[in-house]
């Protein structure tokens, strides 16, 4: 999966530690203009403002907007994509899926305008990063579909649909990203803080591991 998401382009090879310095703090800048401008309306002036860094230094690292955008994309499958890591046969059920639902809303917390941008290229069809899609995701997912079959037909948890059992993750807690704005409008809070996430979280892990059958086993 990581091998795909290589192929979209990211920047020139990295070198060191104050380039990557660089690079984090440009990937942070674009992701927050990103997720408000979009791709049309975003400028890479814009961009080097936000990182605080001229816009020759900019381009030195993404030459183009587009390969910018793309690297936005592929960092944020990435962070999310390394999380599935627990979800192996070495692992039980309970603890895989508790702890894959928790990295999840941390990484909402953590890095909401990725989720934006990201969820914003899917409702324009995913131009950009269709074909990682269809390939790598679908592959990586299949991979981890049959892990979690695998436990089902043990006899470790109640039969889902692993598939769904994804979407649902996930729409669960991207949505503390990508729709806060509605969640602070209900809650009556201008901003979502630890606590709200703290609450959030353990409510998602109760519901989806209960759905699952695991809420009442022990932690192996």
């Amino acid at each position: 999966m990581m091998d795909a998401l290589a192929r979209v382009p990211v920047a020139r090879e990295s070198g060191g530690r104050i380039r990557q310095e660089n690079e984090a703090l440009i990937l942070r800048a674009a992701e927050h203009v990103f997720a408000r401008a979009g791709f049309a309306g975003a400028t890479m002036a814009d961009i080097a403002l936000r990182a605080g860094v001229p816009k020759s230094n900019l381009h030195y690292y993404f030459r183009t907007k587009q390969a910018l955008y793309r690297a936005v994309l592929a960092h944020t499958l990435q962070l999310w994509l390394s999380e599935t890591d627990i979800i192996s046969a070495d692992h039980a059920p309970r603890r895989a899926l508790e702890q894959y639902i928790r990295a999840k809303m941390r990484l909402s917390a953590s890095h909401p305008d990725a989720s934006r941008v990201f969820a914003n290229e899917l409702l324009h069809g995913a131009p950009e990063i269709g074909n990682v899609l269809r390939e790598a995701l679908h592959e990586l997912v299949a991979q981890k579909a049959r892990v979690i079959r695998a436990w089902i037909d043990g006899g470790q948890m109640a039969p889902v649909d692993p598939y769904h059992l994804f979407f649902t993750i996930w729409a669960a807690t991207q949505t503390y990203a990508d729709f806060d704005a509605q969640v602070c409008a209900v809650l009556g809070v201008s901003q979502l803080d630890a606590d709200d996430f703290e609450r959030a979280t353990e409510h998602l892990v109760a519901l989806l591991l209960r759905g699952c059958g695991l809420h009442e086993a022990e932690l192996a």
